[in-house]
C-alpha cells in the first residue's frame, strides 16, 4: 500500500523494472544533477558546457594525458614532484619538510576565544535511517534525536540551532516524533536545517518545521510519501513447502496482516486508509512548515524526488549552500558575532564504543559462519522484515552516482 505517484519505494519488492512515473521523475533529477555538475566544471575551468558534455559524451578522456590535453587537470606530477613545488611557492628549502596543521586543530584555533563569550550553536547530526529507540551509529534514533533537540532547547546558552539532516528516511512514528521536537524548538530559538546527500520522505519529514531549509544543489530530497509492505508467503509456503494454516479468532480483523494468506478487499481498505491518513499528517506538517496550501504540497508531493536546485524552485528549500552557511545563517537570526560550536548528539566513550562494536562483530561473524553465502540472503530478509507492518516514509532505493 503507498501513497503518491511517484512513490516508488514499494517497486523492488513488486516489480522487475523502473515504473515509467519513476522512470520520469529519476530522468529529472539526474538531469538537474548533471546540469549542475557540468556548470560547475565550466565555471571553474573555463570551458564551455556544451563542450563538456561532449567530452563525457564521446568519452574523449582516456587517459591521464586526455584530460590534460582538454584543459580538465592542469598537470601531471607524482607526489613528490607535487610537494617540490609547493616547498618551492612557500621558499621553503627542498630537504625540509613542511609545516602543516591537522585540519581538526586547525578548527579549533580559536575556540578558546570564542567560547569565551558563552554563546553557542548546537549542530545536531541526524544521518541513517529514521527508527524509533535510540538508533546507533548508522541510524537515527527518535530518542536520541529528541533527547538532544530537548537538551538545547533548555540550554539558555545555546542560541540558535543547526541541524543536519543526512537520510533517505524510515519510520513515519518515529520521523513525527522528531517532527515535534523540531517543531517545539522553533518556538524557543532559531533552527536550520543543512541537507547533506540526502533529505528525502522521512528526512524531509524531520526538517519541515524549521525556520529555514539549506539544501546542496544535488542533495536528494522530496519524496513527501508513505507506503507500507505486508508478505503473502502461501503460494511459497502452501503450494512450494506444502506447509498450511488454520486456526481460529475473535474478531473478523483479529488476524489481519497474516502473511499465510492474501489480504481481504476489507483488509486491504482498511490498511490503505491508515497509509492516506499518514500521508495527510506529512502533507499538513509540510504545509504549515513552508507556509503553502496542503494542496500545493500534494502537487509536488505525491512521493516524488527533486534536487536541492529544483526544491529550491518548487519551495520545499530556502536557498542552495553548506553547513557552514546554515552556521552562518544561525548566528544571523540569533544575532550572534562571538560563539562556540557544540555538536550532538553526545559521542559515547571510547570504551564504551569499543564494547558495542566487538560485540556486533562477534554476533555477525557468529552468524556468517553458520549461514555462509546465505548470510546475504539474510540480510536481506532482516532488512525487509524491518519495514513490515510498519508505515514507512523511506525512499527504498539508495542513489548512488557514478
Amino acid at each position: 500500500m503507498k501513497v503518491g505517484t511517484y512513490k516508488s519505494a514499494v517497486e523492488p519488492m513488486i516489480l522487475t523494472k523502473m515504473s515509467d512515473a519513476n522512470r520520469l521523475q529519476v530522468t529529472s533529477y539526474l538531469g538537474s544533477m548533471y546540469d549542475h555538475f557540468l556548470t560547475s566544471i565550466s565555471k571553474s575551468r573555463g570551458i564551455n558546457k556544451d563542450t563538456l558534455f561532449n567530452y563525457a559524451n564521446q568519452m574523449v578522456i582516456q587517459q591521464p594525458e586526455d584530460a590534460l590535453k582538454y584543459k580538465l587537470v592542469d598537470g601531471l606530477k607524482y607526489k613528490d614532484e607535487l610537494l617540490a613545488e609547493l616547498k618551492t611557492h612557500l621558499g621553503v628549502d627542498q630537504k625540509k619538510n613542511i609545516n602543516s596543521i591537522d585540519l581538526i586543530d586547525y578548527g579549533k584555533a580559536d575556540e578558546t576565544a570564542a567560547d569565551a563569550s558563552g554563546n553557542r550553536i548546537a549542530v545536531i547530526y541526524a544521518s541513517g535511517e529514521i527508527a524509533s529507540g535510540e538508533g546507533d551509529d548508522n541510524s537515527i534514533g527518535s530518542e536520541t534525536i529528541s533527547k538532544a533537540l530537548r537538551k538545547v532547547r533548555t540550554d539558555s546558552k545555546v542560541k540558535a540551532v543547526v541541524l543536519r539532516v543526512n537520510s533517505p528516511g524510515g519510520s513515519s512514528l518515529a520521523s513525527d516524533v522528531i517532527w515535534r521536537e523540531v517543531a517545539l524548538t522553533k518556538k524557543v530559538k532559531p533552527i536550520i536545517v543543512s541537507m547533506g546527500d540526502v533529505a528525502a520522505s522521512g528526512g524531509y519529514y524531520i526538517a519541515c518545521a524549521a525556520d529555514s531549509i539549506i539544501a546542496q544543489p544535488n542533495t536528494i530530497t522530496g519524496s513527501i510519501g508513505i507506503f507500507a509492505i505486508l508478505p503473502n508467503l502461501q503460494k511459497l509456503l502452501t503450494d512450494k513447502l506444502g506447509i498450511t494454516f488454520d486456526g481460529v479468532k475473535t474478531g473478523q480483523f483479529a488476524d489481519l496482516g497474516d502473511s499465510s494468506r492474501p489480504l481481504t478487499p476489507a483488509e486491504r481498505a482498511i490498511l490503505q486508509n491508515m497509509i492516506n491518513h499518514g500521508y495527510d499528517d506529512f502533507t499538513k506538517a509540510v504545509a504549515t512548515g513552508r507556509h503553502k496550501s496542503q494542496q500545493y504540497i500534494d502537487s509536488i508531493g505525491q512521493g516524488r524526488v527533486w534536487t536541492g536546485a529544483q526544491a529550491l524552485k518548487i519551495g520545499l528549500v530556502d536557498r542552495l549552500g553548506n553547513i557552514n552557511d546554515a552556521v552562518k545563517s544561525a548566528a544571523k537570526m540569533a544575532k550572534l558575532k562571538d560563539y562556540k560550536l557544540v555538536t550532538y548528539p553526545e559521542q559515547k566513550s571510547v570504551l564504551s564504543k569499543l564494547g558495542e562494536s566487538l560485540s556486533a562483530e562477534i554476533k555477525t561473524r557468529i552468524l556468517q559462519s553458520e549461514l555462509g553465502e546465505d548470510y546475504k540472503v539474510y540480510e536481506q530478509i532482516k532488512n525487509i522484515k524491518s519495514k513490515m507492518r510498519l508505515p514507512m516514509a523511506r525512499m527504498e532505493y539508495d542513489v548512488v552516482v557514478e
